[in-house]
């Protein structure tokens, strides 16, 4: 019910409101898992890729995004159901490592999983080195990597702003990646980094930011 309302009540309006071309959408597998590794300039990518992605896609979420009172508190949770977000504890110990299991487990499962390798959204429009999460995700579960890049959502809601606001949005969705002479080493440092670096370059690419820090 919360998917249906997503596809068909969520993105005509995102559409109507965003005017997104998408470019690529047949590069993403329509079955089996796969990773969407994507620059983040807003709170909205969230929200974008997931409804314009051609399958449907997981994301982590504040926990908070979930258990907020009254009908605010309820519109978030519907919300953020219906785009297929897991809750995850920030402030938790661990907590990173618990949202990298998460996403394992959707993964293991078959499910298709949204991440940003930088960790946190451009503040200043330029494309950060990626954390290894990504590479350990991939390597662990197996799995072909979709580059992704956004342009304009920051124009819709930029860090900071309270409200979106219309603006045009563009999707593309790169070749997948696929990484097997790595196959086996998720636990080894060097091939983490060699394959979070392919994969950024991959999004730097698609999105043609400066890059900032590597």
């Amino acid at each position: 019910m919360f998917y249906f309302l997503a596809r068909f009540v969520l993105r005509p309006l995102f559409v109507l409101a965003c005017r997104p071309t998408v470019v690529g959408e047949e590069r993403v597998p329509r079955t089996g898992p796969v990773l969407l590794a994507s620059n983040h300039l807003s709170f909205i990518d969230s929200i974008a890729i997931p409804l314009m992605a051609p399958r449907k896609v997981g994301y982590l979420a504040k926990s908070e995004y979930f258990t907020g009172t009254g009908l605010k508190g309820w519109l978030t949770k519907v919300l953020f159901t219906a785009l297929g977000a897991r809750p995850v504890e920030r402030q938790a110990q661990r907590a990173a490592q618990a949202g990298l299991d998460t996403v394992l487990h959707a993964l293991n499962d078959g499910e298709a999983f949204g991440i940003y390798p930088e960790g946190t959204r451009s503040r200043d429009g330029k494309l950060a080195r990626g954390k290894t999460g990504v590479a350990w995700l991939a390597l662990t579960a197996d799995c072909p990597v979709v580059p992704v890049a956004v342009h304009g959502t920051d124009r819709v809601q930029p860090v900071g702003a309270p409200w979106p606001r219309p603006a045009k949005v563009t999707i593309t969705f790169g070749e997948p990646l696929t990484f097997p002479e790595h196959r086996g080493q998720a636990g080894k440092g060097k091939a983490r980094r060699e394959v979070t670096d392919a994969i950024m370059t991959a999004i730097h690419g698609l999105s043609g930011q400066e890059k900032s820090g590597w």
